[in-house]
């Protein structure tokens, strides 16, 4: 599922070269952003507006910030990157690939948005996030967000006490009702086909959590917009007023494959994400990747820490690779530009 944010007000695109160009305007590439806007670095953050949190009316267990709107901490973020000198261009990149060094060999790369319009930088900080593949079942989407949840860390709280169903898509699916069991004494698991064993039906048991093996045909919605419960391929409705499901997370690599990015699979067939290092190194030089494009488990926090973490990694990059031209210009008898 991909939900567009709002359009905002947008930095104009800098026709030198940056310091670096960060790929997504999420937590974690908007702290990125401010990390090195802090250490006096040009920075870039091309934005395309689809968050994966924007379906959700506000975020949960981040201190301080618990019940926040995502777009309120969003317009927060862009508004402080831009205090301290960064951008931050709404568009989207369509392309984002390694362009020659420059004389001392430091790396460049050139991003194309969609527009056409080009920008140029010596490093790169992927946090473009991931994007959520729901099951195909009828009437399941329109509730994302909302009626439909995945993370009991998100969104358990808000939806304690009611009558739960969890669609199974897989392992992790037995994991995820066994935490939904905490937050509701009524709590049923629809397997939708998924085999369980009879150690976990007899765990399940012992929770007082209801099994289900017939297929599921539909969500059913009520008179109220959300949902009413499910109907199943022998007729039968089930009662329930939220669904959990587990999806399979993909990272978003879309304008991202000149990049050559390794990428990995998650484990019992949940989705795919790119391959890190600390600090978000990636095995191509001079690109670094953050946030749920490589950690599809970290909530806002834990995304804003990568992103944080990154970009001071790649500041301490820059560093050394100016020192070095400084080194070696000093040597030659020449000057490098501040």
């Amino acid at each position: 599922m991909t939900v567009t944010a709002s359009a905002y007000a947008t930095d104009a695109l800098p026709r030198t070269t940056v310091d670096t160009a960060v790929i997504g305007g999420g937590a974690a590439g908007l702290n990125g952003a401010l990390t090195l806007a802090r250490s006096r670095r040009s920075v870039v953050v091309i934005d395309s507006g689809t968050p994966r949190n924007a379906p959700a009316e506000a975020m949960h267990g981040f201190i301080v910030l618990d019940g926040t709107p995502p777009g309120e901490l969003l317009a927060q973020g862009r508004e402080q990157v831009r205090h301290y000198g960064g951008r931050v261009v709404f568009g989207e990149v369509a392309s984002a690939e390694p362009a020659a060094p420059d004389g001392g060999g430091d790396p460049r790369f050139t991003l194309t948005l969609a527009d056409g319009r080009t920008l140029t930088a010596r490093r790169v900080l992927v946090s473009t996030g991931l994007r959520d593949v729901l099951p195909d079942v009828p009437g399941l989407a329109e509730h994302w967000g909302h009626s439909v949840v995945h993370c009991p860390y998100c969104h358990g709280w808000e939806v304690r006490d009611e009558p739960i169903g969890v669609l199974a898509t897989g392992p992790a699916s037995v994991h995820q009702a066994l935490l939904f069991r905490q937050l509701t004494d009524d709590l049923v698991y629809f397997t939708r086909g998924n085999e369980l064993d009879e150690d976990t039906r007899a765990r399940f048991a012992a929770r007082a959590v209801r099994i289900v093996d017939t297929p599921v045909l539909e969500v059913v919605k009520g008179e109220d917009g959300g949902i009413a419960g499910v109907r199943l391929t022998d007729g039968t409705f089930a009662a329930r007023r939220i669904l959990a499901v587990a999806t399979r997370m993909q990272a978003r690599t879309e304008g991202l494959d000149g990049l050559k990015l390794p990428m990995e699979d998650l484990p019992d067939n949940m989705g795919r994400r790119f391959s890190s290092g600390t600090a978000g190194t990636t095995e191509v030089p001079g690109v670094w990747v953050a946030g749920n494009a490589t950690d599809p488990t970290a909530k806002v926090g834990a995304s804003a820490a990568a992103g944080a973490l990154a970009g001071a990694h790649i500041n301490a990059h820059l560093a050394t690779a100016d020192t070095d031209a400084a080194l070696a210009a000093a040597r030659g008898g020449t000057t490098v530009p501040a």
